[in-house]
């Protein structure tokens, strides 16, 4: 090699040295919190949990959760007006029928207006063992509003307490009554969707498998907000997330080992519906998946909105960048939550107007 070739050379593999740096800095920075979502965490830092991971469930139950840091939040900024709250028309309680003789209790959220109005089924996240209808309030007042739709969420039973079947058990039944029952509560039963968040995502996708092996109703729509949908902790969004806040790996084996009643049950579609077939997943709704950048739980859903489609579900599947799990109750506080609660509000809207049609 000539002496000028030489130092072409050089100069040629410097300036892609700069390059691939500059593209590692960028997928690096890109990989953080935005601005709004940076503020979150810290006020939830500010409230001193523990790691989930090295506790008892009970214990755990007691920590802050990432609703609590969007309070804390509000809180540090002053009081939110009353016209920045998603309005709702009312808020009741109700039981239903539970599959072992149980009553489930559930919360419905009325919009203002008259109805019959859409119906949604709502399950709450944190990972079969946490959560509660009061932790994901600020989602069900969103879709209320958003939908101008019934909400009904759902109280189902956790773990370590009952174990899986128990929750999907559970969901299928609140599911089928509010389709067979939605006029008593000013709903109406042809435009009843389910909707979930995180462990709530993957009960509601395995209440849809349920009700198309059990000659069940279907419900119009299924949406998955960051779905748990395979007992896999490999996933590049597991390892580049691995130590992530809210939600990480850690934190995913702790509720898996506690959800199940025993190892081998991972491998159920109805604990990891990724691992349905193709027949298996033909013929459910159409499917709206929400996952965010920053979740070890990202792959999940977008493996499960391929496999879906590829079963030939009509599925829209977003990602948002900047943002961790539990983003999608946050739009008091998160611009990205709102975008991501328009999202659905439109594909759902899509899906009971296709019934009026019908």
């Amino acid at each position: 090699m000539t002496a000028p070739t030489h130092r072409l050379a050089k100069r040629l593999a410097a300036a892609l040295l700069c390059l691939m740096s500059a593209a590692a800095i960028a997928d690096d920075q890109d990989n953080k919190p935005n601005q709004q979502m940076q503020a979150v965490l810290d006020a939830l830092g500010k409230l001193g949990g523990k790691p989930i991971q090295s506790l008892p469930p009970g214990l755990a139950r007691l920590q802050p959760s990432a609703a609590d840091g969007v309070i804390e939040l509000i809180q540090e900024r002053g009081t939110v007006a009353p016209d920045k709250l998603p309005p709702v028309g009312k808020v009741d309680t109700i039981t239903i029928p539970g599959p072992a003789n149980n009553a489930i209790p559930a919360r419905v959220y009325t919009p203002k207006g008259d109805g019959p109005f859409p119906a949604i089924v709502y399950f709450h996240g944190g990972g079969w063992v946490l959560g509660s209808i009061d932790t994901y309030d600020s989602s069900c007042r969103g879709l209320t509003d958003l939908n101008k739709a019934i909400v009904v969420s759902v109280d189902y039973r956790q773990a370590p307490e009952n174990k899986f079947p128990a929750a999907p058990e559970d969901c299928y039944a609140a599911l089928q009554w509010v389709m067979n029952n939605a006029q008593t509560i000013g709903g109406d039963p042809s435009k009843v969707a389910v909707v979930g968040e995180s462990a709530g995502g993957n009960l509601a996708a395995v209440t849809c498998i349920m009700a198309k092996e059990r000659g069940g109703k279907m419900p119009v729509a299924q949406v998955l907000v960051y779905p748990i949908t395979n007992n896999n902790f490999d996933t590049p969004s597991y390892k580049a997330n691995a130590n992530a806040k809210p939600l990480n790996a850690a934190m995913m084996k702790w509720f898996f080992n506690y959800y199940l009643p025993s190892p081998d049950k991972d491998t159920d579609i109805h604990v990891s519906p990724l691992r349905a077939s193709n027949d298996q997943l033909k013929g459910l709704p159409p499917t709206t998946i929400v996952t965010a950048e920053i979740d070890p739980l990202r792959d999940d859903g977008r493996n499960y909105a391929k496999k879906l489609k590829d079963a030939g579900v009509d599925v829209a599947a977003e990602d948002y960048a900047g943002v961790t799990h539990e983003f999608f109750g946050m739009a008091l506080v998160l611009d990205k939550a709102k975008t991501a609660n328009a999202f659905v509000a439109g594909r759902l809207k899509t899906a009971f107007a296709a019934k009026s049609i019908d």
